[in-house]
């Protein structure tokens, strides 16, 4: 899906909730960070459906895949303690900068950010904030963009343990693994570097699969969404279709 559609892919529906692919580039709703944007994810999907939805969880503007939203108020108050208690398993597929080692976990307390229209200010305490990461795949690409005569480049799902604003873009960061196509946390060199071979102008990362439990009958759910079209065509360049 492209932002020029005017509708959202339904990944899943029932009488009580709804969860839709979003593509990069959309917001979830309004916010004072992006003044100037007219489309959001859940005015597109209210008017899709015609009927009101409920917003339980985030997707930062640059990240696509699984958004979840609730049919019901009582719903969503019932989904969003799920998502607040951490027990809702979320994994994320992110091209990354260099080659992190097999597995880890980044924990790394993180700072709230301002946000105005949803009552966040600035000067917030530190919040603890845990992912785990595994890497699915490398590649070594012939071309020099820092130092040295090559650059590395990494596959890894993402799993985080907690849900704070813009944590896997930051926590990459953090160990010197920013994500490509991150404008704020990442690195302009490489990121122009996948404009150049591959046309890629979007946040390499994306949300594919969601463990949770149904909010009324409480048996689990498991929502799951392959890459977009636009990320897919980067992994198959770089070598990775099987490893999605």
């Amino acid at each position: 899906m492209t932002l020029e559609n005017t509708s959202l892919p339904i990944l899943y529906r029932d009488d009580c909730l709804i969860a839709v692919h979003k593509p990069t580039g959309l917001l979830v709703h309004r916010s004072n960070l992006d003044r100037h944007e007219t489309r959001f994810a859940l005015q597109i999907l209210r008017d899709q459906i015609g009927r009101m939805v409920w917003p339980v969880h985030r997707l930062d503007k640059g990240t696509s895949g699984i958004l979840l939203f609730a049919l019901d108020r009582d719903v969503g108050r019932a989904l969003s303690g799920q998502f607040e208690r951490g027990e809702v398993e979320k994994t994320y597929l992110a091209v990354v900068r260099g080659h992190p080692p097999e597995v880890g976990e980044i924990d790394h307390p993180l700072a709230r950010m301002a946000d105005e229209h949803a009552g966040i200010s600035a000067g917030q305490p530190v919040q603890a904030a845990v992912t785990r990461y595994r890497r699915l795949a490398t590649v070594e690409l012939p071309y020099q963009v820092d130092r040295y005569p090559s650059s590395r480049y990494a596959l890894l799902e993402l799993k985080p343990l907690t849900g704070r604003w813009h944590q896997l873009r930051r926590h990459l960061k953090h160990i010197s693994h920013p994500i490509i196509g991150d404008a704020t946390h990442g690195k302009g060199r490489h990121n122009r570097l996948f404009q150049e071979l591959f046309d890629c102008r979007r946040l390499l990362l994306a949300a594919t699969e969601m463990r949770l439990n149904h909010p009324i009958s409480g048996e689990p759910l498991h929502l799951a969404a392959p890459p977009a079209e636009d990320f897919s065509r980067v992994l198959q360049r770089l070598g990775w279709g099987e490893a999605m």
